[in-house]
């Protein structure tokens, strides 16, 4: 947590720093999404979609169609676990696992009218919190408790925003594949959402 609280503030400092162009109608927005995160190949015999949601920025780049794309990934999955860890012969079934990965990406918008188009691709990294249970027989007690995965993540993907003034309404989907492994396989996800991106270009604009 110290980590996101860094990374967290150094983002915020880069956002009071930026001095909007009025060239650029896109120079600043907040990203707030919800929706899906759909487990494919092996991670979906252990991992099931839930609802989820995403924070980020978008914070352009020079007077052309580049920005920065920081991204939180707070996904849910259902968990249904198939392999006993930890020497716990115990397994998890109807679950909740947890993602908190952040991903920095590049990407590049292209405005046509009141659409926009854009695709990006980076990394980053964070963890996933899978549940486990301990079973007491003798007291007939079950003790829950979450195991920390940290990982690795590369993410690319692409979406589409539709202009209302102030704010955009955008749908993106993306890939996301980890660089270790859950249940003895590497995780891979295709994350969906839909949202808002209020422009907060104006706040930083030159009276």
């Amino acid at each position: 947590m110290k980590l996101f609280t860094a990374i967290a503030l150094f983002l915020t400092s880069i956002t009071f720093n930026i001095k909007a162009q009025e060239t650029r109608p896109d120079k600043l927005y907040s990203s707030n999404g919800f929706g899906l995160s759909i487990p494919i190949g092996k991670t979906a015999d252990y991992f099931a979609p839930k609802f989820s949601t995403t924070l980020g920025l978008n914070i352009g780049l020079g007077n052309g169609g580049l920005f920065l794309y920081p991204k939180l990934s707070l996904h849910a999955y259902e968990f249904n676990q198939i392999v006993a860890e930890d020497n716990n012969p115990y397994k998890v079934q109807k679950g909740r696992a947890t993602t908190y990965l952040l991903n920095l990406a590049l990407g590049y918008r292209k405005i046509v009218d009141k659409w926009a188009f854009y695709g990006f691709a980076g990394g980053g990294g964070g963890f996933i919190l899978t549940p486990q249970a301990n079973v007491n027989a003798a007291n007939l007690e079950v003790t829950m408790k979450n195991k920390s995965n940290g990982m690795a993540i590369g993410e690319a993907g692409g979406g589409i925003e539709y202009n209302l003034g102030a704010v955009n309404l955008f749908a993106e989907v993306s890939y996301q594949h980890a660089f270790s492994k859950i249940q003895n396989e590497n995780f891979n996800s295709v994350p969906i959402s839909i949202g808002i991106k209020p422009n907060l270009s104006k706040l930083f604009k030159r009276k």
